[in-house]
């Protein structure tokens, strides 16, 4: 019988398992990130004006909205 404090796997298998992890949890990139330097915040340093997308509306969706009574003007 083994209690929950049994290892059931030996000190080379749980390395591998660690290593894997590690590997899956790309740390590598998260420290890049974390010291880079903020972006700016002064307002001529930022992108200049972006177009907005369109929504397409479908006949579908206009009829479910109706149904529903929510406008979509």
């Amino acid at each position: 019988m083994t209690s929950s404090y049994d290892d059931l796997a030996t000190p080379a298998e749980m390395h591998a398992d660690c290593r894997a992890t590690g590997a899956h949890l790309r740390l590598e990139q998260a420290a890049r990130r974390a010291t880079r330097p903020a972006p700016s915040l002064h307002f001529d340093e930022q992108p200049g004006e972006q177009p907005k997308r369109q929504i397409e509306i479908d006949e579908a969706t206009a009829r479910l909205a109706a149904a529903i009574h929510f406008h979509l003007d």
